[in-house]
């Protein structure tokens, strides 16, 4: 490896980071809200500290390998999230502790959208315009690490899209056509961001509040700058105008810049991927319908407006809520819950396993069945017309192992600290799947809960950003060896 390269990587990262905090202090210069000063003061921490661990490496060059690409994809979250905590702490009109500004942080930066604030109505632009960056600059960073950079790192089921995204080819080093894929991708992501921003001004938001939402729906985050998420709106047309700028959020955005490319929407039907995840979105969504219909929770046009919003928030882990989900019936929200472990499209802003994952486990699994009954038959797996390689499937299989170990290591580790079962689920849920939102004790934020609790859904949250494997290989002995 070569620490002195990730490090003066790491040091420019920072020095960039640090002009994040330029447009919330200008807010607060033009508002006079007492928050100057904190903000001021942030962005001076973070700008000279990137430029002491850039100057001392700043002539480093050499070729970037596979272990200095889990090195630095690791440290741009778990630094700039503590960075990013900075103006938490220093302004006037927020009282956290270190584990709350911390948690908030990267909450924001893994577009995760749990939160620990409350009575965000009455907060100053400059913060709640701060926090809507940090996840808007997390999901393009989301994006461009999919794409470009963990095919290369075999996390599995990821390279599969490596012959027909943008991003490089699989190579033993990371290679300068992460520059282009880069620019392609952030060219699709802004785009996305600017129709969003305008659908909702349109639709009757302020320039402020259309800004601030667009940036959190295209990135999946799910905060917001109201306590009652979108629901303060009380628009059924931004709810449909959310679902559907959050369902396009979920799909790999590959194959919108091939959309784009080719002018045809084909490009989405013919990948095996997208229509797994959109099929999976409609059985989710039919369920929640009929229920919430049956059960008398909400009449039939309500029962489609909330039933379409609401599980698609929770599947593509976004998060946003128009009512509290502690009313409806406790099936519906565990069910997507469960859904959300999927979250959506390789490539996308989402959190979860993956729908690509999900999908090869569910051909394993039928072809397996085939086998039985087929003992000396050849059945090749295949997604599309390409047979997928045996490498592949034994690196989702392992995935799916360390995830649901993960998964239940934390749970138990939450329980410790005095939270119940149904609360305990549904935060770690909440963290491992960057969903943000839970049930039970975290229905409306993560406030409550203690700070030992805290620190480890932050973990909880930087371990499901980073496909876990990424996070997790660090602490092995073989990957420090030379």
């Amino acid at each position: 490896m070569h620490f002195s390269v990730s490090f003066r990587i790491l040091g420019l990262l920072l020095m960039l980071f640090s002009t994040t905090m330029l447009t919330p202090l200008v807010f607060s210069i033009l508002e006079d809200d007492h928050n100057v000063l904190g903000f001021l003061s942030a962005l001076a921490i973070t700008f000279f500290s990137g430029l002491l661990m850039w100057l001392p490496v700043r002539k480093a060059s050499h070729d970037l390998q596979i272990r200095d690409g889990f090195l630095i994809t690791s440290l741009f979250w778990t630094v700039l999230g503590l960075f990013g905590s900075l103006p938490l702490l220093l302004t006037d009109h927020l009282q956290l502790t270190v584990a709350g500004a911390i948690f908030e942080s990267i909450s924001g930066l893994t577009s995760s959208g749990g939160t620990v604030i409350v009575g965000l109505d009455n907060l100053p632009h400059s913060i709640l315009i701060y926090r809507q960056l940090l996840q808007w600059l997390g999901g393009i960073g989301i994006i461009v690490v999919a794409v470009a950079v963990l095919p290369m790192l075999g996390i599995g089921g990821m390279q599969l899209y490596k012959a027909e995204t943008p991003g490089p080819s699989k190579n033993s080093k990371l290679t300068p056509r992460i520059t282009e894929t880069a620019k392609v991708l952030f060219a699709v992501y802004l785009s996305l961001t600017v129709a969003c921003a305008t659908t909702y001004y349109l639709l009757g938001m302020s320039v402020f509040d259309a800004i601030s939402h667009s940036f959190s729906t295209v990135a999946l985050g799910g905060f917001s700058t109201h306590d009652a998420s979108l629901g303060f709106f009380e628009n059924d047309y931004i709810l449909m105008a959310a679902s559907f700028f959050m369902l396009v959020s979920g799909i790999n955005f590959g194959l919108h810049y091939m959309m784009w490319h080719r002018r045809s929407l084909a490009v989405y039907a013919q990948d095996s991927e997208t229509r797994f995840f959109l099929a999976a979105v409609g059985v989710c969504i039919s369920i929640t319908i009929a229920y919430l219909v049956w059960e008398e929770i909400h009449g039939h046009q309500e029962a489609v407006l909330h039933g379409v919003f609401q599980v698609i928030s929770i599947i593509t882990t976004t998060g946003y809520s128009t009512e509290n989900l502690a009313l409806w019936p406790v099936m519906l929200p565990i069910m997507a819950i469960f859904f959300s472990c999927m979250g959506g499209c390789v490539g996308s802003t989402t959190g979860g396993i993956k729908a690509m994952r999900l999908m090869l486990i569910y051909k394993q699994g039928i072809r397996e069945m085939k086998q039985l009954v087929h003992p000396n038959a050849v059945i090749p797996l295949k997604v599309g017309r390409r047979r997928v390689e045996a490498t592949i499937v034994s690196a989702v299989w392992s995935f799916f192992a360390v995830y649901t170990s993960t998964f239940i290591i934390l749970m138990l580790m939450l329980m410790a600290t005095g939270l119940d079962f149904l609360t305990s689920f549904s935060a770690v849920a909440a963290a491992l799947n960057n969903l943000g939102m839970g049930i039970a004790g975290v229905t409306g934020d993560f406030g409550s809960i203690s700070e030992t609790a805290k620190v480890i859904l932050c973990f909880g949250m930087l371990l499901g950003r980073l496909e876990i494997f990424t996070l997790l290989v660090l602490f092995t002995p073989a990957f420090w060896r030379r």
